[in-house]
């Protein structure tokens, strides 16, 4: 069962090999035996998990035809709001908070007949780029437990890595999904702004943040975001009018894919370069043309990203104040004291450092000279990836410079976690979809991943593209 993919499992289940009950035991014996060693959860719900196990049991023996994942457990990421479980975004500030809702996206996994099993560890509210953030302890590479996962959804990253769940949710706001897939050797899709609803997303950054899914492979992925792509009346961003559907793999004889020669200049890994250099000539050898280009403003896009998430960031968690919601600090005896206590121990060192930034980039003496400015970029930005796809399909690029580094290393040097963010970056910014796909290993045997980054709703090549190459690698 462990070795099947999602759709696999999901089958067998349908061809009664194996029981809904046995398919979520099995996963969360697993969990409570191997996670002490990855901390890839915050909360487990075995009970709640085994309950819709029967129910969903019970419309399969029926005949009911709910979903191509019917049947199958998944993981969320601890900032998706689920009825009666606890949201932490693995915070201080929010531990022990209880939605009363579900976010659209658990309302339409669960429609389709997959059980929620837990709730994922994450960088603190979404902010980090390492799984270290969070007031839980650091999430752990299962590939080299001395190493991070990624963030923001290093996490659920992790745990598909590890075996622990067959399929996770995640968010990205600058990379959240695409670099811890990168780093655990596993394939996720960050999709284009506006697929998939944002409605009962905790928020970071509302301008930035997308949902979406992580998996053993892209078919697996492709299924997930068939289910929680679509319009939602809860979201007025949401403008996708039907969800995706994915066909057969397209020929890729003449498509042509972009590889920016500036991404392979400077601050690059020999072995990173290499493994992506040869996913080229992968994609060549199926009938793709590659060619060389530039992505411009490279050097701006981690500034305006930051600017403009740390700005949406300190706007959002103001709701945070000790009074109308999150932790409340005991010490406080004042009003003042509510405020600057409760916000000073229950943020963490990252969460806290964004808010400053964001405040000081939306004050009236520098908005002008920070925010403004990061807007304009950005609108620069998405002219460039424009210009880009008049000549080519697809983007090809690294999803990180290096491989992952080892636990304690990000946190202490800013500087470098941000600029981990390079080749990802820019996509949000855009808003752009865009596929992780493992592509290799460097000589420490740490998991290399390759980045395609397409046009706004083209997310059915992007499929069609990483299908062709997973199945030519792997056959």
């Amino acid at each position: 069962m462990f070795d099947m993919t999602a759709l696999e499992l999901s089958a067998a289940i349908k061809a009664k090999k194996l029981s809904v009950t046995e398919a979520v035991s099995g996963y969360i014996n697993l969990i409570e035996k191997n996670d002490n060693q990855y901390n890839t959860f915050i909360t487990v719900v075995k009970e709640q998990a085994l309950a819709r196990a029967k129910v969903i049991q019970s419309l399969i023996d029926s005949g009911e035809k709910i979903s191509p994942l019917a049947g199958v457990p998944v993981a969320l990421m601890d900032n998706i709001s689920t009825l009666g479980i606890q949201t932490s975004c693995a915070s201080k500030m929010l531990e022990g908070y209880i939605p009363v809702f579900n976010a659209t996206v658990v309302d339409k996994l669960e429609q389709a007949g997959l059980i929620v099993i837990g709730k994922t560890n994450m960088d603190e509210f979404a902010m980090g780029g390492s799984g270290e953030t969070g007031s839980f302890g650091p999430v752990r590479n299962p590939r080299d437990v001395s190493r991070v996962a990624g963030g923001s959804s290093g996490g659920s990253a992790a745990a598909v890595a590890a075996g622990e769940v067959p399929l996770a949710l995640g968010t990205d706001a600058s990379g959240g999904i695409t670099q811890p897939c990168c780093f655990c050797g596993v394939t996720g899709i960050k999709p284009t702004y506006g697929a998939v609803s944002r409605h009962g997303i905790i928020a970071y950054t509302s301008s930035l943040d997308q949902t979406g899914p992580i998996g053993r492979n892209i078919d697996d992925c492709a299924a997930m975001l068939s289910i929680i792509s679509g319009p939602d009346e809860m979201d007025g961003t949401c403008v996708i009018e039907q969800p995706f559907t994915f066909n057969d793999p397209v020929d890729l004889n003449g498509v042509r894919i972009g590889l920016p020669k500036n991404y392979m200049a400077n601050d690059i890994d020999d072995d990173v370069k290499n493994a992506v250099l040869m996913a080229a000539k992968e994609f060549e050898a199926a009938g793709a043309i590659v060619e060389e280009c530039e992505l411009p403003l490279m050097d701006y896009a981690v500034p305006a990203a930051y600017i403009i998430a740390c700005a949406e960031a300190s706007t959002n968690l103001s709701r945070y104040d000790g009074l109308k919601l999150g932790y409340r600090s005991a010490n406080a005896k004042t009003l003042s004291e509510v405020y600057r206590f409760s916000r000073s121990e229950g943020f963490g060192l990252e969460v806290k450092r964004r808010i400053m930034a964001g405040s000081f980039a939306l004050s009236s003496e520098y908005y002008d000279t920070f925010f403004k400015k990061a807007l304009q970029t950005r609108e620069l930005i998405k002219d460039a990836y424009n210009k880009l796809f008049e000549r080519f399909s697809l983007i090809l690029s690294p999803v990180s410079p290096t491989t992952a580094c080892k636990l304690g290393v990000m946190p202490d040097d800013p500087v470098k976690l941000y600029r981990g963010d390079i080749y990802t970056a820019p996509v949000n910014l855009a808003g752009l979809p865009a596929v992780s796909l493992p592509c290799g290993f460097d000589n420490q045997g740490l998991s290399i991943g390759l980045q395609l980054i397409g046009s706004a709703f083209s997310e059915n090549l992007l499929v069609s593209m990483a299908r062709v190459y997973q199945r030519g690698t792997t056959a």
